[in-house]
């Protein structure tokens, strides 16, 4: 017996109403999935679950648990606007710290109904007849009518195929994902890459190791962390007058926005900028030799600026060894690098990075023409106002393409996309019935066209540097050229002229084309 889609018999009919279905399925819980399913809630939907991977929330404050994690941007402009938090310790707040908010913003919404652990997903499917998306999890299989990706450019640890690493006797693993049942005192130890969590990791384990040895490729700009813990009557302050946290907010985010034209629009700004992270390299480090080594040949802004106290005083230590070089190759338990010196280590910690330009999620979401997201970016990510890609109606990234920032709070991004995923819902709404929205390859070449054109003139693409904000092609599909201003302008509304109208085919015109299957 045939039944409604092509070529559907009673049975697939059968395990199909057994499928769990939902309006919306948002991957992740980290600050993005978080901040979808409160705002999902806020707009009245309560039909949704958020899939994760784990087996808590968190996400990549969840994952990275390395000693010395914090992160590099202060706490209270590092949090939800809609969930102030008067009680962060510290300026810029650790690890734990961060992770604790989360928890505490899941159980203030009461998000955990919602909630769907070590439900790792598979593979996302795009049904063109039913107008849904077929979920496959590691627990399971649901439809829901919306995706919300909110899985993170930083979810995916980076390790290089390093020629001979399976000769290594010893320790290995990465940064995101620390072993802490391993005791690294008295351990030689090699630390790969220097990026943000190498320059928080190097100043903590230096003092408990015999020998450090650094295999850097490219040195940072590192500044000084003005950071300090905030007293308690600074902290009831805010409680008891919930106005100054969100003045201190606004000043946070002012003073950054004022810095986002030197980074877009006007690189030599930065001229000063870098005269005093060359100052502070030259307080800390004597030798000259070492000093040489530190000091980064690029125009500073082109990578991430770094924030330290705590790492050039530990790499001048006399059980710390800097190589300025990249690991080229492992022989047993000897790490040569690509200028020849080696090092006997017992040890190996990888800080290179995530996929961020390649992200393994794209893999698993199958659009309307049987294409991966993958194959949709193989020369490269775009997506419509970094949210939606054209032949995956009804999916919608969170922090997706060129919204990444190089100076500000991420959070600030993720809102003002959480703004457009609300009025999207509500432009489903208006419209009625089984309906989808896909994004037209024109919108999404015009708008990735006028990102690229703004991208040419900035710090990250005219510095000098090879960054992980460039893609393989050299094009960088990571960071927004401009204001976060600008941003949540560009995201307050869906324009629907940017987007196919997509409608369930009629029942009688899929019978005929089911006839017509059968007939050939």
């Amino acid at each position: 017996m045939r039944l409604g889609g092509v070529g559907m018999t009673e049975g697939d009919q059968v395990r199909r109403e057994r499928v769990p279905h939902v309006r919306v399925a948002v991957i992740g819980s980290g600050f993005g999935g978080l901040g979808a399913a409160v705002r999902l809630r806020r707009e009245g939907v309560t039909d949704f679950v958020v899939l994760e991977r784990a087996d808590s929330v968190g996400g990549t404050w969840r994952d990275n648990s390395y000693p010395g994690c914090a992160c590099d941007v202060p706490s209270h402009l590092y949090s939800f606007s809609f969930a102030p938090h008067p009680d962060w310790p510290r300026t810029f707040s650790g690890q734990e710290h961060i992770r604790a908010y989360l928890e505490h913003v899941t159980d203030t919404f009461r998000l955990r109904p919602h909630l769907r652990f070590n439900s790792e997903v598979k593979r996302m499917t795009w049904d063109a007849d039913q107008l849904h998306w077929t979920v496959e999890t590691a627990t399971g299989t649901l439809t829901a009518d919306l995706v919300v990706s909110a899985t993170g450019p930083l979810s995916d640890p980076r390790i290089p195929d390093v020629p001979g690493i399976e000769t290594f006797p010893g320790k290995v693993f990465h940064s995101a994902r620390w072993d802490h049942d391993y005791d690294l005192r008295g351990k030689r130890v090699a630390m790969i890459g220097t990026g943000a969590s190498a320059i928080q990791i190097v100043p903590e384990i230096q003092p408990r190791v015999a020998k450090l040895t650094l295999f850097q490729r490219t040195p940072p700009w590192v500044m000084p962390r003005v950071d300090r813990a905030i007293g308690r009557a600074e902290r009831g302050l805010h409680r008891m007058l919930p106005f100054t946290t969100q003045v201190r907010r606004g000043l946070l985010w002012g003073i950054r926005e004022l810095q986002v034209q030197a980074f877009t629009k006007h690189p030599d700004e930065l001229g000063l900028v870098e005269r005093l992270a060359r100052r502070n390299i030259a307080r800390a480090i004597e030798d000259p030799g070492l000093r040489a080594r530190l000091t980064p040949d690029y125009r500073i802004g082109c990578k991430r600026i770094l924030l330290s106290n705590t790492y050039y005083p530990a790499l001048a230590r006399p059980n710390v060894d800097v190589v300025a070089s990249g690991l080229a190759k492992i022989d047993g338990s000897t790490l040569v690098a690509a200028d020849g010196s080696s090092a006997e280590v017992d040890a190996i910690v990888f800080g290179t990075g995530f996929h961020v330009t390649d992200m393994p999620i794209a893999e698993r979401v199958v659009g309307a023409d049987g294409t991966s997201l993958a194959q949709s970016w193989s020369g490269g990510m775009k997506a419509l106002r970094g949210a939606s890609a054209p032949g995956f109606p009804n999916w919608m990234s969170i922090i997706g393409p060129n919204t990444g920032l190089g100076n500000s709070s991420m959070i600030l991004m993720i809102e003002s996309q959480l703004n457009y995923l609300a009025d999207f819902i509500r432009q489903l709404d208006v419209l009625g019935g089984k309906v989808a929205l896909d994004a037209r390859p024109g919108a999404v070449h015009a708008w990735n066209s006028k990102v690229q054109e703004r991208m040419r003139r900035t710090v990250w693409n005219t510095g000098g540097c090879t960054s992980w904000y460039l893609d393989a092609n050299g094009v960088n599909t990571t960071v927004w050229p401009g204001t976060t201003t600008e941003f949540r302008n560009a995201t307050r509304r869906v324009d629907l002229a940017e987007y196919e109208v997509v409608r369930a085919p009629r029942p009688a015109a899929a019978g005929v084309r089911a006839k017509a299957e059968a007939d050939a």
